[in-house]
């Protein structure tokens, strides 16, 4: 399924989500019945995310490697890919050079 290119009838916050001084920031969507992702932009780094809630994390530009709690390896995710992060857990994510673009969905 390819990337989303756009969201209709949405909300967006317009206060950004800045993470590790700057370097990871997104702004949260939410959707007539509810539901929500974030929209985000990851500068190059190494970076811990925590979980609450189930997400998909899907990359929408760029490339990135990431590695959820649990996995010993790192896998590589270009433009067009995701990767399932459980509730309750955590994940790792690098972006080499560039600039990593993503969707969050909140399960």
């Amino acid at each position: 399924m390819p990337s989303p290119e756009r969201f209709e009838n949405v909300t967006v916050a317009c206060k950004a989500n800045i993470y590790f001084d700057g370097k990871v920031v997104s702004h949260a969507v939410t959707f007539p019945d509810g539901s929500r992702k974030t929209l985000g932009l990851i500068y190059p780094g190494e970076y811990t995310f925590n979980t609450a809630a189930a997400e998909r994390m899907e990359i929408v530009a760029g490339a990135c490697r990431a590695r959820v709690a649990g996995e010993d390896k790192w896998t590589e995710y270009a433009a067009g890919a995701f990767f399932d992060v459980p509730a309750n857990s955590s994940f790792d994510i690098a972006v080499a050079d560039g600039i990593a673009e993503y969707v969050c969905s909140f399960e």
